[in-house]
């Protein structure tokens, strides 16, 4: 049986867990041109989760979640499926990179691109495969 977290530790956890979420959607918005991207993102946001689980434990955490792991899976696949078609109905070869520009109110421009669709699915893979064997090894313990 898994023994909850100390003081200090409920404290910190409650303070870090949105800071590391914070820091991995940065990594995932940074990493084409930068070092960062989907796979480095996904397991910063692992480790934020991995610490709320350490802390509070599997039940909370699922409740946290609010998605089961293997639907994240499914999502990242998705996703990385998606990025491959804007460049095949363009007539270019598969995986080639396609860059949108994107005003914002304000007169900002954004470019949204099919690596970066691509970096989401690794994240959502990774975040979802690393949960779910923490959450699996966890569960496995407690009962």
């Amino acid at each position: 049986m898994m023994k909850p977290g100390t003081l200090i530790l409920h404290a910190a956890a409650r303070f870090l867990v949105p800071l590391q979420l914070l820091f991995s959607v940065f990594l995932l918005l940074r990493g084409h041109n930068e070092p960062g991207g989907g796979f480095i993102a996904g397991l910063v946001a692992s480790g934020a989760f991995a610490l709320y689980l350490f802390t509070f434990g599997a039940a909370v955490t699922r409740d946290l979640l609010r998605v089961d792991p293997r639907n994240l899976i499914g999502i990242g696949l998705f996703f990385g499926m998606i990025s491959i078609f804007p460049a095949i109905f363009n007539g270019e070869p598969f995986l080639t990179a396609q860059w949108w520009p994107v005003m914002l109110p304000g007169g900002t421009e954004i470019k949204l691109s099919t690596p970066l669709i691509f970096d989401i699915g690794v994240y959502f893979a990774v975040f979802g495969s690393v949960m779910m064997m923490l959450i699996g090894l966890t569960e496995a313990e407690e009962h």
